[in-house]
C-alpha cells in the first residue's frame, strides 16, 4: 500500500485507532501496531475496551520463534490505563512482538508491515470491512476482515503456523455464556439473560484453510489460560481439542491455521469477523414512558408507536449470527471487490495531498459509534462518541449541518435525516427539536429550535432535492417545510426585516441575541433555498424573495464592518423578554450579581459583537455545498474570510490563552481560533467555545477559501490540522471535539468541491466543474446513481464513471 498512502511509524503509532465494521453496526479499531482495540460491539462506544485478543506466528526450523502479530506496545499505555499500577494482568503485552511496524490507510483499507529480525517472513496486516458509495446495506454489515499475508524471501521452503486467539470479551455472565466451535471458527457466545435481553451477543471467527484447527482455553486460574495458549504457540502445536461440556465455560478460543510457504513466494490468510447483538439498552431523549407513541400521520416510520430501545437495522436483515457468517464467507469476493473499486477510484485522485487524506481521514466517522442505524433503516447519529457513551444525542441539526460526505456516498441515509427532522421531529407548528430521540420518534417541543439547525435543514432538503432528483420527494416534504420557515420568520423575525433580531440558539450552545453574520447567512440561504424549491412547484414565493433582498441589504451595509461581518448586540426593543431585567436565561440559568453587572455594560453573556468569527459566514457556505447561488457580495465574503484567516489562524498557539477545552490544540501545535477581536473590541464573557480549536469549523474555512480562489492559504490550515493529528499525541483518525469522531470534522469532504467545483445536478442533469487548480486533474465524484472521477483531461472536462450510471447532458465548465 503505497500510493497516495502516508506511512506512519515509530512514535507516529502510538495514538492510531483505525475503525473497522458497517454504518451503524459497532466497530473495532485496528491500532497503529496491529492491536485491537476500542471494541465497541453494543451499540455504544466503548473506546477504552482492550480485550485479550491477538494473532501469532509460529516458524519452525532449527531455532523456532513465536511472535504475537503486533509491533512494539506503546509506552505510555505500560502506566496511563485503567488499573496499570496492578501490573496489567489482563493484558497479553507481556508477549514477544514483532521489533518494528509500520501503518498505512487507504480508506477503508488499514494496513500494517511488520518486521522483526529473528523471525525468517515478512509479515503484512490488511484490516477492512465493506464501504461501497451507494450500497447502503452492504455499507453497514457488523463484519471486518484480516488477511495477513507472509513473505517468504529465503531460498528455502518455510513450515508455519499462523493463529488468532480470543478471550469471551462478549460474556456477561461466566455461567451463561459459551464458545461454540463451527466448521471452520468458532463464536464467543453470550445468551439472553431474563433480565438482561440485551446482554445477548455473538462474535464469530473463522478461515476458510484447509486443516483449520480449533482450541479452547484452559480453565484455571491466575494467568493459567494465557500461559497455555502461549506454550501451544510457541510449541507450534496445531491439534483440534473439542470445547469442555461440563463444568464453567471455556475462558476463550484460539484458531490454528498450518501452512508452507515455498521460497521466494506469499501466503494470505484470511480471518473474518462477524458479530451479532440484536438487542440494546439505548433509549435516549425521552422524559415520558417507554414506547412513546409516533402519531405524526405524515411519518412513513411503519410503527405504531416507538420501541423502548434501539435495535440495529442489521438485526431485522438476519436472524442470527450464523446467517451473518454465511453472508460475509457467500459475498466476502464480491465485497472486496467492490470495495477495492471505491478505493482505488478515490485514490486514483490527483489533488493535494492534503485534501485527500483530510477527506479520507474523516470517513471513519461512518464506521465509528458516532453512527447509529435503526431497524427500519433510518440513521440516527450523536454528534461523538465519549468513551463509554455517545455524547450529545439526536443527530444533532447544527453539528451535521457541516457533514458533507454522507449525501454523497449514501443519499439514502442523508434523506432520512431530512425525513425525521421534518416528519417526525417537528410539530405542527413548525416548531423543530434539534435533537431527536432514539429510537426515532416524536420529541417534546419544550426547549428552543437551533436557528442555524433548522435553516440549514431547509437548505439541506434543497441539495437532497438537486443530488435525488426527484420531484415526488420534495413535494412531500414541502408543506413540513413551508411550516418550518414560517416558524422561523415568526418567531426570530417577527418584523420580517429579513434578519434574525430575537435571540436564537445555534451551534454554540447558546443565544445569539441581534443579527449577526453566521446565523443571518444561514437566513439568506433558506430564504433563498425555499424560494427556489417553492417556485419548481408552483408556489407564491415572492414573500421569500423579499425577505431574502432585505436581509442581504442589512447584512451587507450593517453588519460587515469594511473587514468582517459582525454581531450587533441587541437586548433592548425586541418581544424577547430583556435578560437584564431578569434573573435567568431562557435556559434557567442563573445571572451572578457580577455576571449582572457585566451585562448592563455590554449586553447578554455570551455574544460574539464586533468579533472576527471563522464561521462568520457560515450560511454562504452551507448554500454553496448545496448548490444554491451566491447569497452575499463575493467581495465581502471573500475579504471576511481573508481576515479570518489573518487574524485567526495561529501557527503556534503557545501564546494564545484558552480557559475553555484545550485538547484540540495547545502550546505548539496550529489551528484556527474560532473567534478573535481587535483591540479593545472583546467581550469579557464571549460565547463559551471562542477561544478552541474545532477541525470541522477548519475545514469549513479552508474550503471556502479555495472556492474563492485561495487555495495554497486552505492547504495551510489543513497542513496544521495533520500536523497535531500525527499519531504522536492524538489518532489521525479521530477527529475529536465534543467526543470521538466527531461527526462536524465531515466538513472535509466539501474540500473537494472546495478546489474543483465539480458539483452534479441531478435535476438539470448537469455537471459543475469550476477549478481553482492548474491544469489537469482528476477528482472523485459520487451522485445518488454512481460514482466515478471527473476533473480536467488535456485541457478539457471530462467524467469517468467507475460503478452505476451518471447521466450527464451538459457540462458547465468555468475556467475562471
Amino acid at each position: 500500500m503505497t500510493e497516495n498512502a502516508h506511512v506512519y511509524t515509530g512514535e507516529r503509532l502510538n495514538m492510531i485507532a483505525y475503525p473497522l465494521g458497517g454504518i451503524g453496526a459497532g466497530m473495532l479499531c485496528l491500532e497503529g501496531t496491529g492491536a485491537i482495540s476500542h471494541v465497541s460491539l453494543r451499540h455504544k462506544p466503548d473506546v477504552r475496551h482492550e480485550p485479550q485478543v491477538f494473532s501469532a506466528i509460529y516458524v519452525k526450523g532449527e531455532t523456532p520463534v513465536a511472535r504475537v502479530l503486533e509491533g512494539p506496545v506503546p509506552r505510555w499505555k505500560v502506566f496511563c490505563q485503567d488499573d496499570a499500577g496492578k501490573g496489567l494482568g489482563e493484558k497479553s503485552y507481556g508477549l514477544p512482538r514483532m521489533q518494528q511496524a509500520s501503518f498505512s490507510a487507504r480508506f477503508p483499507f488499514a494496513q500494517i508491515e511488520l518486521h522483526d529480525p529473528k523471525v525468517p517472513l515478512e509479515a503484512i496486516l490488511t484490516g477492512w470491512s465493506p464501504f461501497i458509495p451507494g450500497d447502503s446495506e452492504n455499507s453497514s454489515l457488523p463484519v471486518a476482515a484480516f488477511e495477513f499475508t507472509f513473505e517468504n524471501p529465503t531460498a528455502a521452503a518455510i513450515d508455519t503456523v499462523y493463529s488468532f486467539h480470543a478471550r469471551n470479551f462478549m460474556s456477561t455472565s461466566n455461567k451463561e455464556s459459551s464458545i461454540v466451535k463451527t466448521d471452520n471458527g468458532f463464536v464467543l457466545c453470550q445468551p439472553a439473560l431474563p433480565d438482561k435481553p440485551h446482554d445477548e451477543g455473538y462474535f464469530s471467527v473463522s478461515a476458510d484453510h484447509d486443516g483449520v484447527c480449533v482450541r479452547p482455553w484452559f480453565r484455571g486460574t491466575w494467568f493459567d489460560a494465557l500461559t497455555v495458549v502461549w506454550k501451544s504457540i510457541q510449541d507450534g502445536i496445531c491439534a483440534d481439542a473439542p470445547m469442555p461440556t461440563e463444568g464453567n465455560p471455556a475462558p476463550g478460543a484460539s484458531l490454528y491455521v498450518p501452512f508452507t510457504i515455498a521460497a521466494k513466494s506469499t501466503w494470505t490468510v484470511r480471518i473474518r469477523l462477524s458479530w451479532y447483538v440484536p438487542r440494546s439498552d439505548q433509549r435516549h431523549g425521552y422524559a415520558d414512558k417507554p414506547g412513546a407513541v409516533c402519531s405524526d400521520s405524515r411519518c412513513d416510520c411503519n410503527e405504531a408507536a416507538t420501541p423502548a430501545t434501539y435495535t440495529p437495522w442489521y438485526a431485522t436483515r438476519f436472524p442470527d449470527i450464523a446467517s451473518v457468517v454465511e453472508y460475509w464467507r457467500n459475498n466476502y469476493e464480491h465485497l472486496r471487490t467492490k470495495t477495492q473499486q471505491f478505493t482505488n477510484c478515490f485514490y486514483s485522485m490527483t489533488l493535494p495531498e492534503e485534501i485527500v487524506e483530510s477527506v479520507a481521514a474523516n470517513l471513519t466517522i461512518l464506521k465509528s459509534p458516532t453512527v447509529l442505524r435503526q431497524s427500519d433503516g433510518r440513521l440516527w447519529a450523536w454528534e461523538g462518541c465519549g468513551d463509554k457513551n455517545g455524547c450529545c444525542l439526536g443527530t444533532c441539526t447544527h453539528v451535521w449541518n457541516y457533514a458533507q460526505a454522507l449525501p454523497h456516498l449514501f443519499p439514502d441515509l442523508e434523506r432520512s435525516l431530512r425525513e425525521t427532522e421534518f416528519l417526525v421531529a417537528q410539530d405542527d407548528a413548525g416548531h423543530q427539536n434539534f435533537r431527536t430521540p432514539l429510537p426515532i420518534g416524536e420529541p417534546d417541543h419544550a426547549f428552543h429550535s437551533a436557528a442555524d439547525g433548522q435553516l440549514g435543514g431547509i437548505v439541506k432538503v434543497y441539495r437532497e432535492w438537486r443530488i435525488y432528483g426527484d420531484p415526488a420527494w420534495l413535494k412531500r416534504l414541502w408543506p413540513a417545510l413551508l411550516r418550518s420557515i414560517e416558524y422561523c420568520i415568526r418567531t426570530w423575525d417577527p418584523d420580517e426585516k429579513g434578519i434574525l433580531e430575537e435571540p436564537h440558539h445555534n451551534t454554540y450552545d447558546i443565544e445569539f441575541w441581534g443579527p449577526d453574520g453566521m446565523c443571518g447567512s444561514f437566513y439568506l440561504s433558506a430564504l433563498m433555498a425555499a424560494a427556489q424549491m417553492g417556485q419548481a412547484l408552483g408556489e407564491n414565493v415572492q414573500r421569500f424573495r423579499t425577505l431574502y433582498e432585505k436581509g442581504r441589504a442589512y447584512l451587507e451595509s450593517k453588519l460587515f464592518n469594511g473587514e468582517y461581518f459582525i454581531q450587533e448586540v441587541r437586548w433592548d426593543r425586541l418581544k424577547s423578554p430583556n435578560p437584564l431585567k431578569s434573573t435567568s436565561t431562557p435556559t434557567e440559568i442563573e445571572y451572578s450579581k457580577e455576571a449582572l453587572e457585566i451585562m448592563r455594560r455590554e449586553g447578554p453573556k455570551y455574544q460574539y459583537g464586533k468579533g472576527c468569527l471563522a464561521d462568520g459566514v457560515l450560511g454562504e457556505w452551507i448554500a454553496a455545498m448545496c448548490g444554491l447561488d451566491k447569497i452575499l457580495d463575493t467581495k465581502k465574503v471573500e475579504s471576511h474570510l481573508l481576515s479570518v484567516h489573518r487574524y485567526n489562524l495561529r501557527e503556534d498557539l503557545s501564546d494564545h490563552a484558552n480557559p475553555e477545552r484545550p485538547g484540540y490544540a495547545l502550546g505548539t501545535d496550529g489551528g484556527l481560533v474560532l473567534c478573535t477581536w481587535r483591540s479593545g473590541e472583546q467581550l469579557t464573557l464571549p460565547f463559551p467555545y471562542a477561544d478552541e480549536i474545532w477541525s470541522g469549523i477548519e475545514y469549513q474555512v479552508a474550503s471556502h477559501l479555495m472556492l474563492l480562489g485561495h487555495v495554497e492559504k486552505g492547504l495551510g490550515i489543513l497542513r496544521l490540522i495533520r500536523k497535531r493529528n500525527d499519531g504522536t499525541a492524538r489518532n489521525p483518525f479521530n477527529e475529536y471535539e465534543c467526543g470521538h469522531w466527531y461527526a462536524r470534522a465531515m466538513s472535509s469532504y466539501g474540500l473537494l468541491q472546495g478546489i474543483t467545483g465539480i458539483r452534479y445536478d441531478a435535476i438539470e442533469k448537469k455537471l459543475y466543474i469550476a477549478p481553482h487548480i492548474k491544469g489537469d486533474f482528476h477528482s472523485f465524484i459520487a451522485t445518488a446513481t454512481g460514482f466515478g472521477n471527473a476533473g480536467i483531461r488535456d485541457g478539457k472536462p471530462f467524467v469517468d464513471v467507475v460503478s452505476g450510471t451518471i447521466v450527464i447532458e451538459k457540462i458547465d465548465y468555468d475556467r475562471a
